[in-house]
């Protein structure tokens, strides 16, 4: 399928892995100019090479933490105007709810709810003025099912899936949509690590902890990044500007409500 965004600017936060790397690839298949972010050059610098040489798309890449002011001029300055943004970035690590400092509950807020507002507002009036704008932020199935243990993400980002639905309505009528992906257990380094952590936690071994977390998802199997890379291309495409506010869960099933 065309969709209909080759030659369309886009941002996508937290995108030299994982998740964001995904959504990075696909909207590039697409035929979109994408601006890609994260911490360290190397790993920047060889997502964007590697992009690329993939796809044959124009990929910039930008250094910088996207909740600090700077690292979202330093992004804009990259891609002034973007048509398409695509709001990541990775959540707080597991930790009983008892233990967090305000500190470390600010930063939460910060990290998964404030940064993403604050990217809309930089972007959103000058899609308005041209009539088009996509805005997908990827939250997390824990907004509908939480977790012990991430709280902080899961409030910070339910937080940010109320303040935003207001704001798509206010914006729709200008075809500038805003959605929410929430993923469930994808085959990334996070979900490694956390699996990780828990086995050593539990005392058993990494494949039997792995076993375990499968054996909760109904398709039983953890989702490939692509799949999720691909709903989001998709929610940026020119055929989906009759869908906006909404929370789509790509989790193979584990989420056990009918809404």
């Amino acid at each position: 399928m065309d969709l209909g965004i080759a030659g369309r600017r886009a941002i996508v936060c937290a995108s030299s892995r994982g998740l964001g790397r995904a959504c990075a690839k696909a909207l590039a298949e697409a035929g979109c100019h994408v601006t890609i972010n994260g911490r360290t050059q190397e790993v920047v610098d060889a997502t964007v090479a590697d992009l690329h040489e993939t796809t044959g798309a124009t990929v910039v890449g930008v250094v910088a933490d996207v909740g600090d002011p700077a690292g979202q001029q330093a992004l804009l300055a990259a891609c002034p105007d973007p048509d398409i943004l695509v709001n990541n970035n990775s959540g707080p690590p597991l930790r009983d709810f008892r233990g967090l400092t305000r500190e470390q509950m600010l930063e939460g807020v910060v990290a998964n709810m404030v940064t993403a507002i604050e990217l809309t507002q930089r972007v959103i009036d000058p899609m308005v003025r041209r009539k088009f704008g996509r805005i997908v932020n990827i939250t997390s199935g824990t907004v509908k099912m939480p977790l012990a243990g991430l709280d902080l993400s899961s409030g910070a980002r339910a937080g940010l899936t109320a303040f935003l639905s207001g704001v798509a309505r206010s914006v729709a009528a200008n075809n500038v949509t805003i959605n929410f992906i929430l993923p469930g257990a994808f085959d990334t380094d996070r979900l490694r690590s956390t699996i990780e952590g828990a086995a050593k936690k539990q005392g058993t071994s990494y494949d039997e902890a792995v076993a375990k977390r499968i054996a909760t998802i109904p398709a039983r199997r953890f989702g490939d990044a692509n799949e999720l890379g691909a709903l989001c291309a998709f929610l940026c495409s020119a055929h989906a500007g009759f869908i906006t506010g909404q929370c789509l869960l790509i989790d193979g099933g584990a989420y056990p409500g009918t809404f």
